[in-house]
């Protein structure tokens, strides 16, 4: 599904079973809820984006897409409305937004769009969240993207894990003979964490893709953020 973008890959992965039977646990039509998840879904995108702009939130991104089990909500339709998905789907949402406040306003955002009660996207919001976290779970388990993943050298980016304290070690042992090198060696490392940060950055926002509404709903996430904080 390359070059697709996160909305494509939900409809499309086994013929948008899961998106339906979401939409049907709540009433939902085929075509309200196509309009449902892709009005929402910017929200999702959006968060997840912001939550990569550090090293640290993209590897933890991408480590919770390798390690977790959400390519499930995707190849089984039926775990949709079932009360351990929408569960997950809300500490999706918690860790993504920060608050229910947040996801009242992203519902009543997408109730303006399809004219659908801010309710019942309530309720499907969690649902999307499984969804969209399954689809970019997949997509990080392809082979050509596990070969971009191993060439990121995540460990080095987040500042540890083997690799990292080789550097150190040789940065030390530079430093005594030179005099200097130790801060020369923690600027290199520092510069290769942001090339492999921006290169993980390109990669997963290809996938984060939604319907083209993203700078939108940053406007919508930035106020209700900046409200809940108050």
């Amino acid at each position: 599904m390359a070059g697709l973008n996160l909305l494509d890959m939900i409809m499309q992965a086994q013929g948008g079973a899961s998106a339906q039977q979401a939409g049907a646990s709540l009433g939902l039509d085929q075509s309200q809820t196509q309009s449902a998840i892709a009005a929402l879904l910017p929200a999702i995108s959006s968060a997840l984006k912001k939550n990569t702009q550090n090293p640290q939130g993209l590897a933890g991104l991408l480590g919770a897409l390798q390690n977790g089990n959400h390519g499930q909500y995707l190849e089984q339709p039926e775990l949709m409305g079932r009360d351990e998905t929408i569960t997950d789907g809300n500490a999706i949402l918690g860790h993504l937004f920060g608050s229910k406040d947040v996801s009242r306003a992203v519902a009543g955002h997408a109730a303006q769009k399809t004219g659908i009660g801010p309710d019942l996207l309530k309720k499907l919001l969690p649902m999307v969240a499984t969804m969209a976290m399954g689809s970019l779970g997949q997509q990080t388990r392809q082979p050509s993207m596990q070969q971009q993943l191993a060439s990121l050298a995540l460990d080095k980016m987040m500042g540890g894990g083997q690799q990292q304290t080789s550097a150190s070690g040789l940065g030390g042992l530079l430093g005594g003979l030179l005099g200097g090198g130790k801060a020369r060696q923690q600027q290199q490392v520092q510069r290769q964490q942001q090339e492999q940060h921006q290169q993980g950055l390109g990669m997963i926002g290809k996938l984060l893709d939604a319907d083209g509404d993203g700078s939108m709903m940053d406007d919508i996430l930035n106020m209700a953020m900046n409200a809940k904080r108050r």
